[in-house]
């Protein structure tokens, strides 16, 4: 039974209770197509269980299972086809929902909030900045000394009407319910400086940079087990047009996300895949690609290369490191950029939701892109 019924997207439910959702796009094709969409999927709070993924250079066909990841969100069924019309290349539909969505950078905004702190304060605010399809760019937190907190959220909207006063009231509503209005102010503006000011890498020492970012990252012996448990199988005998990738790892959140990601910024185009169901906490994949002048990948260095780039971000989607800082730890959570600037969906939803179940308080948070 279809939810919302269109030539470019179509969302079914289950035809049980707890099956998972159909969403099928169905539209032209353009390049890192394929990584837009899961990135959406992601944001909403949702897992992709399978996939499907076809394209003739023109025309993309693509279905995915979903399923709700676990940490609980409210899902506006609506609003997510919107957003996945909004990044098909369809004529039909570039006039009608790039007015609301528009093709240019959105805007950053300042959501400021000061109250009384309170235990999880920082994790109930970016679920109901997620619930309401806003994307956290940086965050600032400020405790002082007579137990108040100073949030500064800078934050973009995926709906692209926080510049109404309507869309400003009903965020700074929702957050008073869930906050408590009593002593809590909340307000919402175009950023400026104080935006930029918050631009400037954080500074680390080289032992902590290597640690997150080193080059031999792959070849730590705690994590040989994993490596081992993550193959890529090259073929170029099965298709003639097409370099065949079989691909076996141990599954994660967002690892379709993570593989056309990879792909997109490796300038790689998939004209088949296929994800199968995780089996055993394992998931198998094989991927038909070429380079973007319709070549197979033949050079094996070039093969070695994309093999090696695609295990690390299996393996290590997230960069995670503890440093003590006096009195305090400091917990530094490294994410993959795309290379338009965009960071991993929902990076700081999951370490404040981790950090709120371990009953581990934040301080503050500094220099942090999400």
């Amino acid at each position: 039974m279809g939810i919302f019924c269109d030539d470019a997207v179509l969302i079914q439910k289950g035809n049980k209770p707890g099956e998972p959702y159909s969403i099928t796009v169905n539209c032209p094709d353009k390049a890192g197509l394929g990584c837009d969409l899961c990135r959406i999927i992601l944001e909403f709070g949702l897992c992709i269980a399978r996939g499907d993924f076809s394209t003739d250079g023109r025309w993309c066909y693509i279905v995915f299972s979903i399923v709700p990841c676990p940490s609980p969100i409210k899902i506006d069924w609506e609003s997510l086809k919107n957003r996945l019309l909004s990044a098909c290349p369809s004529p039909l539909f570039s006039y009608c929902f790039n007015q609301q969505y528009g093709s240019s950078p959105s805007p950053v905004y300042m959501l400021k909030l000061f109250c009384l702190d309170q235990k999880g304060l920082l994790h109930d605010v970016t679920k109901v900045l997620s619930e309401l399809e806003f994307i956290i760019e940086r965050v600032k937190v400020m405790t002082t000394p007579d137990g108040r907190v100073l949030d500064l959220f800078f934050i973009t909207d995926g709906m692209e009407l926080l510049h109404t006063k309507k869309r400003q009231d009903d965020t700074c509503a929702h957050l008073l319910a869930v906050l408590g209005e009593f002593n809590v102010t909340c307000e919402i503006q175009l950023a400026g400086p104080e935006y930029r000011s918050q631009q400037g890498c954080s500074s680390l020492s080289p032992e902590i940079a290597e640690e997150l970012f080193g080059s031999e990252l792959l070849d730590k012996k705690s994590n040989m087990t994993k490596l081992e448990k993550a193959t890529i199988t090259v073929d170029n005998f099965l298709s003639p047009a097409h370099t065949l990738l079989q691909i076996q790892c141990l599954d994660q959140k967002g690892l379709f996300y993570d593989i056309m990601r990879t792909s997109k910024d490796c300038n790689i185009q998939i004209a088949y895949g296929r994800f199968n169901p995780s089996v055993k906490g394992y998931r198998n994949m094989d991927l038909f690609i070429q380079k973007t002048d319709g070549k197979k990948i033949i050079d094996p260095e070039n093969q070695a290369s994309l093999c090696s780039r695609l295990k690390e971000e299996m393996l290590h989607p997230l960069r995670v490191t503890i440093t003590n800082r006096g009195p305090d730890a400091e917990l530094l959570v490294a994410n993959p950029v795309e290379l338009s600037g965009k960071g991993r969906p929902r990076v700081f939803y999951d370490v404040t939701c981790t950090l709120k179940t371990l009953g581990i308080c934040i301080f503050s948070v500094r220099n942090l892109k999400i």
